[in-house]
């Protein structure tokens, strides 16, 4: 194999693909890394190419004249436009799964169909296109309710209602704004992770469990989101728990694709509910780290993660890996959000430790090179260490240093339980 520096490729505009282009802009093997589209705020640590993540051919292109050595696809948007297939038509090296092979991943309701014909344990639901259809189904349903959008999308696309009048107000809400599909999932309690692991579409080994905070506020409360904070290694899953996860979920699925003709290459987060009892659920697939937990994953890995997303494109994961090496430390992270319509200026990142991990999402530089945020996600913050107590203390030490009007993140990531 080369060993010559490598030009890579991200393609993505989220907190997810920052934290890999800020992961990779340290590798002394790394010549440049590009990223597409990216955000303003992403030339820091990256070149960015103005090329739209729907547009496939025209990021060939690029890779083609830029000699590009391996493109690496953080975006749901690209890998429904198989950009995967395109780029391995090319024979250019990239780490994404196909369109085919994905649509369990980017579609909730494919995925829910999915889990139940695989026979893998996933909460009750049911998949409405009509209105008033929904609108029946909720009379005789069991609350909490998870509504759910069908694509996960940068607007909030579920909601946990606890009430019928909840559940029709937010049905006629997602109808409203033109949703053609909408999933309605009992609610389940327990504990809340996602388990993540690496696969070449043959092959498959695990990286770590994450807890989630799926919920905006405090003791779970607020908004339910697809996260607001998360820990690592998850001290609540066992081995032998993970084990069998890999036996009873992650096998089954693999050599499902497989035997599909459409083996799946790439990252697969499994989000999972442990219930009190020992049972757990599946309550949904990701094609990627998540927003809130990537740069926590990426910073406990410890393997050439251009190696690694290289072997599994090539196909020599199987005789490279036998598992995946991760750092001896913890990991905490907190998703910060911000209230109100206006734009505010954040103030305190200067004063972050230079270890602090920071993945924007919606955050830009004015003319007066301030940060700025507005509604919604902002940034996600996370700090690791020799413990995971000592990683949550460093964390809202940070926390306390940033601030800006209608700041708002949960204090509760990883509290000791008391």
């Amino acid at each position: 194999m080369e060993t010559k520096n490598k030009k890579i490729l991200i393609v993505g505009a989220s907190a997810s693909a920052y934290s890999l282009a800020a992961k990779l802009n340290g590798y002394p093997n790394v010549e440049k890394v590009y990223v597409a589209p990216g955000k303003s705020i992403f030339a820091d640590i990256s070149d960015i190419v103005d090329i739209r993540e729907d547009q496939p051919q025209e990021l060939l292109n690029f890779v083609l004249e830029n000699d590009v050595d391996l493109t690496v696809v953080c975006s749901e948007t690209a890998i429904k436009n198989d950009i995967a297939g395109i780029f391995t038509s090319a024979e250019q090296l990239i780490f994404a799964p196909s369109k085919q092979s994905a649509n369990a991943f980017v579609s909730r309701a494919a995925s829910k169909k999915f889990l139940y014909k695989q026979r893998i344990p996933t909460p009750k639901f049911a998949i409405f296109d009509k209105q008033q259809l929904a609108a029946d189904y909720i009379k005789t349903s069991n609350f909490p309710l998870i509504i759910k959008c069908d694509e996960n999308l940068s607007i909030p696309d579920r909601f946990a209602c606890v009430s019928v009048a909840d559940a029709r107000t937010y049905i006629d809400d997602l109808f409203f704004r033109g949703e053609k599909k909408i999933i309605l999932e009992d609610y389940v309690y327990g504990h809340d992770f996602t388990f993540y692991v690496i696969t070449d579409g043959y092959n498959v080994l695990p990286i770590t469990s994450v807890a989630d905070y799926k919920f905006a506020s405090d003791g779970d409360g607020g908004i339910f989101t697809s996260g607001s904070g998360a820990f690592a290694p998850d001290y609540k899953i066992s081995s032998e728990f993970e084990d069998r996860l890999m036996k009873d979920v992650v096998f089954r699925i693999i050599n499902g694709l497989e035997k599909a003709g459409s083996p799946y290459v790439g990252i697969i987060g499994f989000d999972v509910v442990l219930k009190d009892d020992g049972a757990y659920c599946i309550t949904g697939l990701k094609p990627f780290f998540q927003d809130h937990d990537a740069a926590l994953i990426l910073d406990l890995i410890d393997e050439d993660l251009v190696q690694l997303f290289i072997a599994c494109a090539v196909g020599s994961f199987a005789d490279d890996y036998n598992f995946i090496r991760l750092k001896n430390k913890s990991g905490v992270s907190c998703l910060v959000s911000s209230a109100g319509e206006e734009e505010k200026v954040i103030k305190g990142f200067n004063l972050l430790d230079e270890s602090t991990g920071i993945s924007y999402i919606n955050v830009r530089k004015n003319e007066y090179f301030e940060y700025i945020t507005s509604k919604g996600k902002s940034f996600v913050l996370t700090r690791t260490a020799s413990t995971l107590s000592k990683a949550r203390e460093l964390l809202y030490d940070d926390l306390g240093n940033i601030s800006f009007s209608g700041m708002k993140y949960r204090k509760d990531i990883c509290a000791p339980v008391k």
